[in-house]
């Protein structure tokens, strides 16, 4: 039982108290391959908790990390409604939170990055929710969410004392994803920019605005092109010498910055391109998890390796609204190009999962939840 107050579809119970209906959602009870994916139709409103308010839901981002936790590799407590990032309006406080919801109002547009997005209701922590500028449109603000973040810190946070603008940084995937945010945030922040992308992707670029240059298209200074893995749309990283590409643009001096999502596949490139005192990030597991190494393996070029997560660069409000601000602006202003690449229906889940992991996306891939 809560008190609801706003003008969603739930509107005709306002300043009632009521037995929320029931909404869909994507339920995982068990973990393991897309068909952990349970649609469900009547599953119950969440509760409001203390300091919590419910979002009524337009979209919900995919991103790799729901595939890790649908798999288990990122293990959560079963069962549990999936996703992580999304986008609407606040429908309802909880009660105890109604004199104090940090200038928030019933029906503003917000977007969030918390557990429990797919889904036409989620309860999300009043401190997690981002304003949405009204000249800016949800599908592309909750783009902004994970990747747009992740991007941010990637390219402007976590290289701080190591990195600096002028500097070579190779970042992995820069034909989709948060790879394609980063490159782009990169060369703002100064960076001089490598991309890799698959032949697949680069075949898809459209480069009319950058004179014909995909690599200036994706943000980056050089590009090196990747076969397509048999039978696949993804990076064939055994198809091109990644490190040796690398130490031919940078003079032999490697990268101070390597940014890779790839993981599994890519480590051990990674390695060999970062420069002396350089740092490797490794942020995502795009083609399973990176396994351990001995530490032994930086001491030839006296680097640094780092698994950063979002949630810890975005852990005070300041620090997240500054991070979406400035990205949020960047939209704004043109400076940054955001795509969404498909929408899916709810229902169709499985669908956008199969479409992420069989390295078809180009962009944001989006799930419509009302």
């Amino acid at each position: 039982m809560h008190t609801f107050l706003g003008s969603s579809p739930l509107s005709s119970l306002t300043h009632t108290k009521f037995q929320l209906p029931h909404f869909q959602a994507i339920v995982v009870e068990s973990t393991g391959g897309i068909d952990a994916l349970i649609f469900s139709s009547d599953h119950p409103i969440p509760s409001i908790p203390k300091g919590h308010a419910l979002i009524h839901n337009e979209y919900a981002g995919l991103n790799f990390i729901d595939t890790y936790h649908r798999s288990g590799l990122y293990p959560r407590q079963l069962p549990f409604i999936l996703g992580q990032e999304g986008g609407g309006t606040i429908c309802a406080f909880s009660e105890e939170d109604q004199q104090s919801q940090l200038n928030f109002q019933l029906n503003d547009r917000v977007v969030y990055g918390a557990f429990g997005s797919y889904a036409e209701y989620t309860a999300v922590p009043i401190d997690k929710l981002v304003p949405v500028p009204d000249d800016l449109d949800m599908p592309t603000a909750v783009a902004c969410m994970t990747q747009g973040l992740t991007a941010h810190y990637l390219s402007s946070s976590v290289g701080a004392g190591i990195s600096k603008p002028g500097d070579w940084v190779l970042i992995y995937g820069v034909g989709s994803g948060t790879a394609q945010w980063t490159a782009q945030m990169a060369k703002l922040r100064g960076y001089r920019v490598i991309g890799t992308t698959s032949r697949y992707k680069a075949e898809l670029i459209d480069a009319a605005s950058s004179g014909g240059d995909k690599a200036a298209a994706l943000g980056c200074d050089n590009l090196i092109i990747l076969e397509n893995f048999p039978g696949k749309s993804y990076a064939d990283y055994d198809s091109v010498d990644v490190a040796a590409e690398v130490m031919k643009i940078t003079d032999g001096s490697g990268c101070s910055l390597v940014i890779d999502g790839i993981g599994k596949s890519t480590y051990e490139i990674s390695l060999k391109c970062v420069s002396k005192r350089g740092l490797f990030v490794s942020f995502g597991n795009a083609s399973g998890a990176v396994p351990a190494f001995p530490v032994l393996k930086l001491l030839e070029k006296s680097a640094y390796v780092t698994r950063p997560k979002l949630n810890d660069y975005i852990a005070t409000r300041e620090e997240l609204l500054e991070r979406a601000n400035e990205v949020f602006g960047w939209v704004k202003d043109g400076k940054l190009r955001i795509g969404v690449d498909k929408v899916f229906s709810l229902e169709d889940a499985k669908l956008g999962h199969e479409y992420l992991e069989e390295g078809k996306g180009r962009g944001k891939i989006l799930f419509k939840t009302a």
